[in-house]
């Protein structure tokens, strides 16, 4: 059995400023043709790692590995296989898509051709605008362009420090759908840093939560998801006769928690449409099922710290 590339290798990292802990102890590893979910409330310590693995500060203590080699004393090999966003990328407002990412490649050394640079924009999205002035591109088009940037050495590896902060609704979808196609299209590895689980849930396979700098939990997406149990709730024009189907079934299934009009319950995914049925079948209406994994409200904790 082939083992996996490990593209990423963060042992035991710990960054201090001082007095202040911004990173006390993270660890996570990042395989090649993951979308890896760095996920973490602000303030929690993912900038900092991002930069001490982009080589921009030096860590206090712990070990950082890109492409199976040390980070200190292979810097150069390492970031000629890297592109990255460290929170709003930086264009020359008055000058054009087009030049901008010319001057870029030019300032990182890299022989480009007119046609490629027009072939990236065109994947970003961009098609058509790369004549006109950043001045008149809106947020989003800004990030699009940025991830453009991040294209231009051909790198294995994609680092996005909350690619979607600021985005409109379209925009964040936007966003979304382009790093799927980095990964399924283009073959990069991309590590996304998020605040939001719901977006690292729609596009990440592996993810990381850290908080107060510290890994909290880690591994498979899918797996986290399904390993939590799920509360469903069931808003309906009966709870009292609901509270009756639910204890006189054989599904097992207990109460989390009721309203006048709504009723949450524990139960695990395939008893829904089971549940549902039994409800129609009794007469109660039921207007809507909504599901939320415990991880959901584990996560929303950390926030609210």
């Amino acid at each position: 059995m082939q083992t996996e590339e490990k593209i990423i290798e963060v042992s035991h990292l710990v960054k201090h400023f001082g007095k202040f802990k911004a990173v006390e102890n993270v660890s996570f590893d990042v395989f090649r043709g993951d979308v890896y979910g760095f996920l973490g409330p602000n303030g929690a310590g993912k900038s900092t790692t991002i930069r001490t693995i982009l080589s921009l500060i030096s860590p206090t203590s712990g070990q950082i590995k890109l492409f199976g080699k040390e980070l200190y004393g292979n810097r150069s090999y390492i970031l000629k296989r890297i592109g990255c966003i460290v929170e709003k990328p930086d264009f020359y407002k008055y000058l054009s898509a087009e030049k901008n990412l010319e001057i870029f490649a030019r300032v990182s050394g890299v022989d480009v051709t007119r046609s490629k640079v027009h072939e990236i924009i065109e994947f970003v999205g961009l098609k058509g605008r790369e004549k006109d002035k950043l001045g008149g591109f809106s947020h989003g088009m800004k990030q699009r362009l940025g991830i453009a940037q991040t294209l231009i050495h051909d790198p294995e590896l994609i680092i996005l420090d909350e690619p979607t902060t600021g985005l409109d609704p379209q925009g964040i979808i936007d966003i979304r759908n382009l790093i799927l196609q980095l990964k399924n299209e283009r073959n990069k590895t991309v590590l996304l840093s998020s605040h939001i689980l719901s977006e690292i849930e729609l596009i990440a396979n592996r993810m990381v939560i850290i908080n107060k700098g510290k890994t909290i939990v880690q591994g498979s997406v899918n797996d986290l998801l399904n390993a939590q149990e799920l509360i469903v709730s069931f808003v309906v024009d009966d709870v009292n006769k609901t509270k009756q189907v639910v204890g006189s079934s054989s599904l097992n299934i207990s109460i989390e928690s009721e309203t006048a009009t709504t009723i949450a319950l524990h139960i695990t995914q395939e008893k829904i449409p089971v549940l549902n049925k039994l409800l129609c079948d009794g007469g109660i209406n039921v207007f809507s099922i909504e599901a939320k994994r415990k991880l959901e409200d584990y996560f929303l904790k950390l926030i609210s710290e």
